[in-house]
């Protein structure tokens, strides 16, 4: 997006990719039967920012699709977010949450909002699976990416604005860098001397990379993915996700089906159906790298290169990576537009 922002102000640009494709973790592929996958997991685009809106249906259309994901617990399909209807069945109409008071970790966290019965259910499982560490080592931040729903509306947002590029993820990125030269392959840290700075360098890699990890190296998180072709289904689960928390149930945290998040009238053409099971790791690739750990040690970690790295004048550090934090795609774009108005404008040094 920066580089797209720069270029049409009338910047010179050249994007670096370390990968052998462009797009980050968004990037897309066709399986042979014609199901669109989505190579890094699941995507769903979601903005209340009719600026944002505006801005990446530039590139590409978007289909409408709001994602409706649902928890297998107990041996059945369950709604989430929670639904209110779920904790009186558990718990009684008279429930309440298990923590008060300002929560110090994420399980806290999670224990104001409902009762511990379904937090063992539904949260605690699938968190613990995620991070590889206990719900109690957690920012109680993380639960702001969840919620209660009181209703029983299955979707998992209720954003203005959601949706899927119709052309995917890929070529809705290829549109976004028309015109702009790319290398594919290449580790910027490793050939740096091998290209000339004009200006800036917009650095979206790890942090702790860039300064050689002589301070420690920061945790990630990954995915390994197995995808499956069904050819004699037509769908296999209730919808596009289905979590699966338990951890005595299986070692994968989710099982996503594409078919669910193409157009209806195009996924009724395909014969079979696609799955693919997600089982978090932590890698060692930092091609692999997904998802920043939101511990304390990690933290407290992160800020002496955060500060370092202010110190820089002529590098911009931004990103998960850069950054050590998760960004949602309306976040990252949010982000982009900022650095790259400020950039534009001088705001920037």
């Amino acid at each position: 997006m920066i580089a797209h922002m720069l270029r049409k102000a009338g910047s010179k640009v050249l994007v670096l990719e370390r990968r052998h494709h462009l797009v980050g973790n968004v990037y897309d592929h066709f399986h042979p039967s014609g199901i669109r996958v989505h190579t890094y997991g699941p995507h769903y685009f979601r903005t209340d920012d009719d600026r944002i809106w505006e801005f990446v249906n530039k590139f590409a259309e978007f289909y409408r699709y709001e994602a409706v994901v649902k928890s297998f617990v107990d041996g059945r399909y369950e709604n989430w977010p929670v639904a209110g209807s779920y904790i009186r069945r558990a718990a009684g109409n008279d429930w309440k949450p298990d923590f008060f008071g300002e929560p110090t970790c994420f399980e806290e966290s999670a224990l104001s909002m409902m009762p511990r019965l379904v937090y063992e259910k539904f949260v605690r499982g699938y968190t613990e699976k995620q991070w590889g560490i206990s719900a109690r080592s957690l920012d109680p931040k993380l639960n702001r990416r969840f919620t209660v729903h009181e209703d029983d509306d299955p979707r998992l947002v209720r954003h203005k604005h959601q949706g899927i590029p119709s052309c995917g993820y890929a070529k809705f990125m290829f549109n976004m860098l028309s015109g702009i030269p790319v290398i594919l392959e290449v580790n910027y840290l490793e050939h740096r001397s091998e290209f000339r700075v004009l200006k800036k360098v917009i650095y979206s890699g790890r942090i702790d990379e860039y300064f050689g990890f002589d301070l420690g190296r920061l945790e990630y998180r990954g995915q390994v993915r197995h995808e499956k072709y069904f050819a004699d289904l037509k769908y296999a689960l209730p919808c596009g996700q289905v979590n699966n928390p338990d951890p005595c149930h299986s070692p994968h945290i989710r099982t996503l089906e594409w078919k669910h998040m193409m157009r209806p009238e195009t996924a009724d053409l395909i014969r079979g159906t696609v799955l693919t099971t997600e089982i978090p790791y932590s890698p060692s690739d930092p091609a692999q790298y997904e998802y920043p750990v939101p511990d304390d040690k990690n933290a407290r970690l992160y800020e002496p290169y955060r500060r370092r790295a202010m110190q820089i004048p002529d590098v911009l550090f931004c990103g998960r990576l850069g950054k050590y934090r998760y960004y949602d795609m309306d976040q990252v774009i949010s982000n982009a537009m900022s650095l790259a108005n400020r950039l534009v404008c001088g705001r920037i040094e």
